[in-house]
């Protein structure tokens, strides 16, 4: 049986950043709590499916949980050129 390992730490959405260009996407700034000073902030674009299938928007101020899950990478094989 494998077991895949995760957490899940409280974050709350600390803004709305508007795109500099009309092509790009929206971005949300989410404070996820418990982590290190450096990599408290993450911005994401904020257009999510909610469990409808509907889009949603975050909003300044909204509340969530961020789960966070390990997986493992492939291995990389050594080559040498000769």
């Amino acid at each position: 049986m494998h077991v895949k390992k995760r957490k899940k730490l409280p974050a709350t959405v600390e803004k709305v950043l508007k795109p500099a260009a009309p092509s790009d996407p929206e971005k949300a700034q989410i404070n996820i709590q418990g982590a290190d000073e450096l990599y408290r902030e993450i911005r994401i674009e904020n257009v999510l499916t909610d469990e409808n299938g509907a889009t949603a928007r975050l909003q300044p101020g909204a509340k969530s949980m961020s789960s966070l899950r390990q997986t493992r990478m492939p291995q990389q094989r050594n080559s040498k050129n000769c």
